[in-house]
């Protein structure tokens, strides 16, 4: 695929992350008697992912996550050239969606994003009031498992085509752990398109999820390229004739 296609699918992509996770934190969490929670928030998000991966990885990678990029350039399975295009693909489909969620939520009477819109926080800001260190904890570990299953779910020795359902369940799994501490980030993109919106705290509160997921990330990636070495990766590619997997394309290989 060309590279207008390929960023093309990662803000479409992205876009579809930040709609479907923050759109359900925003719009149906809280709704009394029959709102979804932090149950329902969790699965959003790990659906965005699993069904965005199987429609769009075959074109971009599916990464909709500027950490997974990063985690997947050092692991050595993305090229460094397209980094920086990627990243900026992922923020602008990230900030359209938080667009249009703001233009849906403020159609509600009361409707404030300067209350929260799904930001991530830590301290008085955190929906448990955990700290700036329990939540830098949370997120690079968060991180670094998440993109471990990425680069293993990916890689040539696992069972093809699963790859999606693997991460999209890993990120429903991250979220259950980690809402209570930060809202859950593992994604600088999609806490910077919230935090535009919400305008206060959460712009200054915002470096934190940009410097936690990408060391989480950059650590898994150094993990990565010893778990299955890249040659390792690239040998088998070629020498297994079972085409275009879900898997690989996710992987940024494709």
């Amino acid at each position: 695929m060309s590279s207008p296609h390929k960023l093309a699918a990662e803000f479409i992509g992205t876009f579809w992350l930040v709609l479907g996770g923050c759109g359900s934190a925003v719009l149906a969490a809280g709704v009394p008697s029959v709102g979804i929670g932090y149950l329902g928030v969790s699965l959003a998000f790990g659906l965005t992912v699993l069904t965005g991966a199987f429609a769009l990885g075959h074109i971009s990678g599916a990464h909709f996550n500027p950490a997974v990029t990063a985690g997947l350039t050092v692991a050595g399975r993305f090229p460094a050239k397209d980094v920086v295009p990627y990243v900026v693909a992922q923020l602008a489909g990230a900030i359209a969606a938080a667009a249009v969620l703001h233009a849906i939520a403020s159609g509600a009477a009361g409707f404030d994003a300067s209350a929260g819109f799904a930001s991530n926080g830590y301290g008085d800001h955190s929906p448990q009031h955990y700290s700036l260190l329990a939540g830098l904890t949370a997120e690079t570990v968060l991180t670094f498992m998440f993109l471990v299953v990425i680069l293993g779910a990916t890689s040539d020795r696992a069972p093809p085509g699963l790859a999606p359902i693997a991460i999209g369940l890993a990120l429903t799994l991250i979220h259950l752990i980690s809402i209570p501490v930060t809202n859950t980030s593992v994604n600088p993109a999609r806490s910077t398109a919230v935090a535009i919106f919400q305008g206060s705290w959460a712009l200054e509160q915002l470096w934190a999820f940009w410097v936690a997921p990408l060391t989480g990330a950059t650590m898994a990636g150094i993990v990565g390229r010893w778990l299955l070495p890249v040659h390792e990766h690239v040998e088998r590619q070629s020498s297994d004739q079972r085409g275009l997997r879900t898997g690989n394309a996710i992987s940024g290989s494709a």
